[in-house]
This record gives structure tokens, C-alpha cells and sequence, in this order.
């Protein structure tokens, strides 16, 4: 903790006032570190996708659908952190492809299911390695504890901040 702050970063009621971001400093205040980490990890990552014909999208269409496939477009817009406007699109090219495919839902044929084909899943096994090499090389020097205590609190972020019960 800093000592300048004293109650700490996190002050919660009371009739202390918000502390300046002066005083907390970038490098203590979280969301500027997560943006931070997402953008240079984005980053290197449609880079590396580009080398493969893959754009980061596409990608995380994919990589959803290997896990949950039978999602509707805006449920899949929410995993992959795409606007719906943008996965619309992605779904299309990919559907050229024959990378993924649409139907209709049997319990209603107002909705539409997205599913991955066999030669999306193939596609999106041809650059999981690369992608996990990645993964593993973005957590170098840190240990199982830490990792699992880092992504325990990354979800109590998320629970706090979702828009969505997904």
C-alpha cells in the first residue's frame, strides 16, 4: 500500500474524500493496468492471428463456439467481447467458410443457434498453440496460487461491472 494514502486505494464511505489519481499513481489503479494488459495482449495477438488468416474476432467466435456452441448472435457477442454489429459480420464470413453454421432453434424457430463445424473447430486448433504459447509466455514467473487468485478476483470485478448474467 502506499504510504501516502493511508486508509489505502479502495476507500469506501465515510467522510474521507476520494483520493486524487495523483495520489493513487497509474501503476496502483487497476483499470488503467487492466487496460493496459488487454491492449498489449490484443495487440500482439492480431498480429500473430494475421499470420494464420485469422482476424481477432473470427478468433474469438471460434474459440467460443469449440466450448458452448448452440449460442444465439448476441449471446456469443457477449463471450467473444464483440459488439453484435461487428459479430453479424464476423458470423458471415465465417459461414463462407464453412467455418461455423446457422440454424434454427427447435423449441423456437424465431431463433437462430450458432454452431461450429468440424473444419471451424479444426481451424480454431490450428492456432490454439500459438495462442497458448502466449498465454503461458504472459505469465511467466507467476505460480498456480497466483494465477488462480488473480482470475478469482478478475471474476469479483466482473460480477460487480456485468451488464449481462453471462
Amino acid at each position: 500500500m502506499d504510504e501516502r494514502l493511508g486508509s489505502g486505494v479502495l476507500r469506501r464511505g465515510g467522510a474521507e474524500a476520494s483520493p486524487a489519481i495523483g495520489e493513487i499513481g497509474l501503476n496502483q489503479f487497476a483499470p488503467y493496468l487492466m487496460n493496459r494488459v488487454a491492449s498489449r495482449w490484443n495487440s500482439n495477438l492480431a498480429d500473430a492471428l494475421k499470420a494464420h488468416g485469422m482476424t481477432t474476432p473470427k478468433m474469438r467466435a471460434l474459440a467460443v463456439l469449440c466450448v458452448t456452441s448452440g449460442l444465439t448472435i448476441n449471446e456469443l457477442a457477449v463471450f467473444a467481447v464483440t459488439e453484435q454489429s461487428t459479430m453479424s459480420r464476423t458470423l458471415d464470413s465465417l459461414e463462407e467458410q464453412g467455418l461455423i453454421r446457422r440454424q434454427q432453434r427447435s423449441e423456437d424457430m424465431r431463433v437462430r443457434e450458432v454452431h461450429i463445424t468440424e473444419q471451424g473447430r479444426s481451424a480454431f486448433e490450428q492456432i490454439w498453440p500459438m495462442m497458448y504459447a502466449m498465454f503461458v509466455n504472459m505469465f511467466d514467473g507467476i505460480d498456480e496460487d497466483e494465477y488462480q487468485a488473480f482470475t478469482g478476483t478478475l471474476h469479483k470485478v466482473l460480477r460487480n461491472i456485468r451488464k449481462h448474467d453471462i
